[in-house]
């Protein structure tokens, strides 16, 4: 959503809202459906837990407040709702399903949730398939009662994690939109430059249709997303219950946008927006309105992602090269200063710890390959008293050189509360011994790393 629903009435359809309040129904439960053949599960929540719990943090990230800390104002998208993580805008039901609930308060000030998933890799398999899918109810509500509601699941480039300022060429898959109430499931492909390009930028490349038999509002309905590289050109779908209503083929567009697109990883989105470019300009004016009622969540049963064929749930590199897969942290050759743990959370595993000012550690003979690697993204964690950060480098051959490229990071919530951190490098070919350091001003440990990776 960051900066792509400006001046999207060409989408109205002409569509009449009826004037009434929807009665509030709820579908049951629907486990994470068994892979069909030939597709092998990467990744799901389904959302089961007590009632008014939070959804799990070694899934998800809270989105806080009116927009990233030095990213666009009100997400870029001029939605007017404050995220929180109060249970009474994001939770569990007990029954399944996650809600998000808009709520206005008694002075007229709207507070929503949007989480985002702590993966930020989703990605086709080299030659194979990606797909990314949630079982959905939108918010049951229409007419006058539900202007302002914008129900999204969508999915931004990795690279957007850091720099808020790099949208649209990073690719973002709206899988489904709704605004107003009506009746509808948009379906948008945003890319390239703004405003213009060849996305069409604030408006993108989309379609839409209603939701088959029930309508969205009243019931559950399936919204899939594919992105397909087993096909020449490459290709994009959207479904809804199974239904195809949307496609773009990487034939539409420059190869170099698609490339800038395609290039890195993904992750997922749920949001319910109040306010802002998409509801306003379908409706023709400012909303929420007056009549606009609070507290209809958006119900959400699962949310996974599968993927189909290729060389496996990570794509293998282009033209050679370990710098491209994910590379452990734990798989070093040499260190200083640094200890390997073992996370607690369910997700097991290991990860290098403890890390300080002048810790480092070494990874021999990493191949970049003849086409350079531009970007290093780590999975990173932090539990950092206020006040403590540091950067987290990368250097090539010697620990003395400079860095080609670095991020910072304080607290992340936990030191164990993983977040896919990238930064730009240098670009970078052929054989080398790559080293990662730990700079701060303080003396304190600042940061877990559980692996890292590179991307052209």
């Amino acid at each position: 959503m960051p900066l792509s629903r400006r001046a999207m009435r060409r989408l109205a359809l002409g569509a009449t809202a009826a004037l009434v309040l929807a009665p509030i129904t709820y579908s049951a439960e629907a486990a994470v459906p068994p892979p069909d053949a030939g597709w092998a599960q990467v990744w799901a929540d389904d959302f089961n837990g007590n009632a008014g719990a939070l959804p799990s943090s070694s899934n998800w990230i809270f989105d806080i407040g009116h927009g990233y800390p030095g990213g666009p104002a009100n997400w870029g998208t001029g939605e007017i709702a404050a995220h929180t993580n109060n249970p009474a805008n994001v939770s569990l039901d007990g029954g399944g399903n996650l809600r998000i609930t808009p709520l206005k308060d008694g002075a007229g000030n709207w507070t929503s949730a949007r989480i985002e998933t702590q993966r930020s890799d989703f990605r086709p398999p080299s030659g194979g398939v990606l797909r990314i899918e949630g079982r959905i109810q939108m918010p049951n509500v229409t007419g006058n009662a539900a202007l302002g509601y914008w129900p999204a699941f969508w999915a931004l480039g990795a690279p957007f994690r850091g720099n808020y300022w790099n949208w649209p060429g990073i690719g973002e898959f709206d899988i489904m939109e709704n605004v107003n109430g009506l009746n509808n499931v948009w379906g948008v492909l945003h890319c390239g430059v703004a405003p213009g390009g060849p996305c069409n930028e604030f408006n993108g490349i989309g379609a839409s249709r209603a939701c088959p038999g029930s309508s969205c509002q009243s019931a559950f309905h399936t919204y899939r997303f594919e992105w397909d590289q087993s096909v020449t050109p490459n290709q994009l779908r959207w479904y809804v219950d199974g239904q195809q209503f949307h496609s773009v083929s990487q034939g539409q567009l420059p190869a170099d946008t698609w490339n800038q697109m395609t290039a890195h990883g993904y992750f997922i989105i749920l949001n319910v927006a109040m306010g802002g470019a998409f509801p306003d300009g379908v409706a023709g004016f400012a909303t929420p309105t007056a009549e606009t009622v609070s507290g209809r969540p958006m119900l959400v049963d699962y949310v996974a992602v599968w993927t189909r064929g290729g060389g496996g749930t990570e794509p293998p590199p282009t033209g050679g090269g370990t710098a491209y897969r994910q590379i452990e942290a734990e798989s070093f050759q040499q260190q200083g200063g640094t200890q390997v743990g073992s996370a607690t959370s369910a997700a097991g595993g290991q990860y290098v710890g403890w890390l300080a000012n002048g810790d480092w550690l070494r990874y021999s003979g990493v191949d970049f390959g003849s086409t350079a690697a531009r970007q290093f993204t780590a999975r990173a964690a932090s539990g950092a008293a206020g006040g403590v950060s540091g950067l987290v480098e990368v250097r090539l051959d010697s620990r003395s050189n400079a860095p080609i490229g670095s991020f910072a990071i304080a607290n992340t919530g936990g030191w164990e509360s993983w977040r896919n951190v990238p930064a730009n490098i240098t670009g970078v070919t052929g054989v080398h011994d790559v080293y990662v350091t730990f700079t701060s001003g303080q003396p304190a440990d600042f940061v877990n790393v559980d692996w890292l990776t590179f991307a052209r």
